[in-house]
């Protein structure tokens, strides 16, 4: 049947038309333009077909500028204004809203994710998958310049989750994954505000049951700007959210399961 893949003899499922990448930036005039230009290069030599959606979060330096400038350059590039509030979560979902890929790649504007990634990233999904998890813990995967104490922090935090939901992933807390727009759909509302959507993502498609994968990917320290993520702010929230879809797991009888 034209459009759709049989995956292993048992799984069938609609072949993607589009990418989605959304990545909200806050204050990354230093990066931004080149993290854009990298990720159009390497998807058009792969011929994916693509939409490169910046959410600016409330930028006081010149992003937006650079941005809109962008954009008779890379035609594929769909710059958006998060009006407010703000926050990374808030930032990312403004852009979901806003997307019309039918897969989706979350990524950061830093440069620290991987632009080749992406491209393994809309390949796997194209096996069939619902949605796949890239971890830099496993073979193939690595990071560089990853500060010592951040490291040890993640390490405890991802070995908590894998506890606490027994699913196997070892790099829950990482932004970095894609996702079918049926997904996406399934786990509204999104309610997490901030860098907590990392986790509420993932495992809600986890536990409502949706196909995964896990690829390696390599991670590298911003060379500049300033990091985002405020660990010392974020212990509570990560921790409702996982408490949150804790329950879910184990309480809601199903109420929330992928449909079909």
């Amino acid at each position: 049947m034209r459009g759709w893949v049989n995956i292993l003899g048992f799984m069938e499922t609609r072949l993607l038309t589009l990418l989605s990448i959304v990545m909200p930036a806050r204050n990354e005039a230093g990066c931004i333009a080149s993290t854009v230009e990298h990720l159009h290069v390497e998807l058009r030599i792969h011929h994916i077909p693509h939409e490169i959606v910046v959410v600016d979060d409330g930028s006081t330096d010149r992003t937006w500028a650079l941005l809109d400038g962008l954009k008779e350059k890379i035609p594929t590039l769909v710059p958006v204004r998060n009006a407010g509030p703000h926050g990374y979560g808030l930032a990312v979902i403004c852009g979901l809203n806003a997307m019309r890929g039918d897969a989706v790649v979350i990524m950061m504007a830093d440069e620290s994710d991987d632009c080749r990634d992406v491209v393994r990233y809309w390949q796997k999904l194209n096996e069939g998958y619902d949605c796949v998890f890239g971890s830099r813990f496993i073979k193939g995967g690595g990071t560089v310049d990853y500060p010592r104490f951040k490291w040890i922090l993640n390490r405890l935090a991802n070995t908590f989750l894998r506890m606490m939901f027994r699913h196997g992933l070892n790099d829950t807390t990482n932004a970095f994954k894609a996702y079918r727009k049926d997904v996406i759909e399934g786990c509204r509302p999104l309610i997490a505000p901030h860098f907590n959507l990392t986790v509420e993502l993932p495992l809600k498609a986890i536990v409502r049951g949706y196909s995964w994968a896990v690829i390696p990917i390599t991670w590298r320290n911003r060379r500049t700007g300033e990091a985002k993520l405020k660990i010392k702010e974020m212990g509570s929230r990560y921790l409702f959210i996982c408490l949150y879809l804790w329950l879910e797991k184990y309480f809601s009888m199903g109420d929330y399961n992928k449909k079909g």
